[in-house]
């Protein structure tokens, strides 16, 4: 026995068909817009890739080879360029230059910046010229700073020289010692760098919720109260920001040493990890070996980025 069964039609109302092109609609809208923002971002992530993303690799890859940059060869050698960075008696001296101008160039250049921005916040007479004088120094190139506070710490003719000798007391031999010529670089790229601190603190600064202040100054807290208690939480952010910029900023510092010291004097005295990648590289003709020493900086920069960002999360999260 054959069984048929009728044909059903199924009809859709009117505000189904509404709803589906609705949906078709808003899926060919999102899709237009992927496709706008792939055609503008395109540019940006191509140039990143070749200029930013293709040397890091081959630094890396390069770091494992050893090559005369004046060879057209190279010879694979695996890990034996960093054996030899954590094995050279030398590595120690340049990694503690390293640490200790990092850490005084960003403490100097952060406290001077917020002390100098907490003072140009107040209505001074002529404080927009000192502003301006204070940032100058920032947009200067450093090789032109590095060269005249050569004559600036000049044992025999320099001004810090010509100032001490006013009191009565000896200049140090700042080309000479090995502490001094540290400080020496050290200072000049605060000074450099310190108007850089001061916009961005003074920025902060204005942009501050006063009514804490004025509510904590009724209350009857301390100048030093309402600072620590007010002010400088409300700047975390800020310094959070300045930290890693100084920071990235300050390890990669190469035109200051070079015009003043060239790494030394008395051997590696003010070598950094930065410079060592030039040294070895354009100087002793090792590109493998900077290489390493621009790969093993990387990755303390890296870690650095990353405890200070986890770190500024947990702040947040509180």
């Amino acid at each position: 026995m054959r069984l048929s069964f009728p044909y059903v039609t199924v009809r859709t109302s009117p505000s189904d068909a509404n709803a589906k092109k609705l949906a078709n609609r808003a899926q060919r809208s999102r899709r237009n817009e992927w496709l706008l923002a792939a055609l503008l971002l395109a540019p940006n992530l191509i140039l990143l890739a070749i200029f930013t993303y293709r040397p890091l690799f081959d630094n890396f890859r390069l770091s494992f080879y050893n090559w005369n940059i004046s060879s057209p060869t190279s010879t694979f050698i695996g890990f034996r360029n960093y054996i030899e960075f954590f094995t050279r008696p030398d590595t120690g001296t340049i990694l503690l230059n390293t640490v200790l101008f990092t850490g005084f160039a960003v403490l100097g250049s952060m406290v001077l910046g917020l002390l100098l921005a907490m003072l140009l916040d107040q209505a001074l007479l002529g404080r927009n010229i000192v502003r301006s004088t204070v940032f100058a120094p920032f947009v200067i190139s450093g090789a032109a700073i590095g060269v005249a506070f050569q004559f600036v710490f000049d044992p025999n003719f320099g001004l810090v020289q010509d100032l001490l000798t006013r009191i009565g007391v000896e200049s140090p031999q700042f080309y000479q010692d090995r502490w001094w010529s540290l400080f020496m670089v050290t200072f000049t790229f605060v000074w450099k760098n310190l108007g850089y601190a001061f916009v961005i603190y003074l920025a902060a600064l204005q942009g501050l919720n006063k009514d804490l202040a004025e509510a904590a100054a009724v209350d009857g807290a301390s100048t030093w109260t309402r600072f620590w208690r007010v002010t400088l939480p409300q700047l975390r952010s800020t310094t959070f920001f300045l930290s890693i910029t100084i920071t990235l900023n300050s390890v990669q510092v190469f035109d200051i040493i070079h015009t003043m010291t060239r790494g030394g004097p008395l051997g590696n005295s003010t070598t950094t990890l930065v410079y060592q990648v030039y040294t070895e590289t354009f100087t002793n003709y090792r590109a493998g070996y900077g290489a390493t020493v621009a790969t093993i900086l990387f990755l303390i920069l890296l870690a650095i980025t990353v405890i200070q960002v986890r770190y500024m999360d947990k702040e947040n999260k509180r």
